[in-house]
């Protein structure tokens, strides 16, 4: 129904900041969700943030809380990830994901419905 893909990633040093963005292959209607992840232990994945399609709900991880900030841009049909701040910690491939239906951010990555191929960030010290 959608397709996403990332991209932006590179390397950067402790300290600095990149943008990670997520296109989507067609312009979503109604409501819907764009949420951020990385991986985690067990082949799962970590909730890094969310943003809902209005903006209205936006939730992050405490880790990145103050640091990361997520932004719609409707007009691209893109979501960006903006990180400041970056931490060695914080490498990772990140992923973009979609939820169409419900409107309400969730940490739980099984609400999510597509995915990307994930962008990576190293983070150097």
């Amino acid at each position: 129904q959608v397709q996403l893909a990332e991209s932006g990633g590179g390397l950067v040093q402790a300290g600095g900041s990149l943008r990670v963005s997520c296109a989507a292959s067609r312009r979503i209607f109604g409501t819907y969700v764009m949420g951020w992840f990385r991986p985690a232990p067990g082949n799962a994945r970590e909730f890094v943030g969310a943003i809902s399609w209005s903006g209205a709900d936006i939730d992050y991880t405490d880790s990145v809380k103050g640091r990361f900030t997520i932004f719609i841009n409707h007009a691209k049909n893109t979501v960006s990830l903006q990180m400041n701040s970056l931490k060695p910690e914080d490498t990772a491939v990140y992923y973009c994901a979609a939820d169409l239906g419900s409107g309400r951010t969730s940490r739980h990555e099984d609400h999510y419905n597509y995915w990307g191929q994930g962008t990576q960030v190293t983070v150097s010290s």
